[in-house]
């Protein structure tokens, strides 16, 4: 066997230099824009913020508290927390979604009770029980197509689709599902 005998070259590397102030300055910016501009892309077409106006969702939402919603894909479901751009009061508001289309919602405001589809509701996160239509209404009704009937948790003291000024809500005017709060911290999580 022949032996091969190899020549290593050392090579003698230069020292590597560091960065200048102003290219470590560049691409902290670059980073930061980055970052920002990703952050208005999720807050632009996945998520949106928005604020609680008012007592009528106590007990469940309080008055300034800052909530995240999502509407990408959204189709609004019993129960759900929303938010809703009511034409009829020309602002937007915070209800809890109660009947959607083709279901009949009735209320007995005799008792408080709340029936859909003709089984009474049980609700834990309502403040008192509905003893106040807003507006005098035949019920039961059906929801029409399109729509659904929301109604604030604290029954004596909301305007919702128990009054004609929002009456039954059409599905584009309901912005989102209220999917997380923010503020304030001590509150930090998932509403139910």
């Amino acid at each position: 066997m022949a032996k091969y005998e190899l020549d290593y070259e050392i090579l003698e590397k230069e020292p590597k230099q560091g960065k200048s102030g102003f290219e470590e300055l560049f691409e902290w910016t670059e980073t930061l824009l980055f970052a920002f501009f990703i952050v208005i892309l999720i807050f632009t077409f996945i998520l949106r913020i928005a604020n609680v106006d008012g007592e009528s969702m106590l007990p469940t939402l309080e008055n300034g508290d800052r909530l995240i919603i999502s509407h990408i894909g959204y189709s609004p479901a019993h129960g759900d927390i929303v938010i809703v751009d009511s034409q009829g009061l020309g602002k937007v508001i915070v209800k809890r979604v109660i009947a959607v289309e083709g279901q009949q919602i009735d209320i007995n405001f005799g008792n408080g009770a709340v029936m859909v589809d003709g089984r009474e509701l049980q609700e834990d996160y309502i403040n008192a029980l509905t003893m106040l239509g807003a507006d005098v209404r035949d019920y039961p009704v059906t929801i029409p197509s399109g729509h659904v009937f929301v109604m604030g948790d604290n029954r004596m003291n909301s305007t919702d689709s128990r009054s004609e000024e929002v009456g039954f809500v059409p599905e584009e005017d309901v912005l989102g599902k209220v999917v997380l709060r923010i503020f304030p911290f001590n509150a930090l999580g998932v509403p139910a």
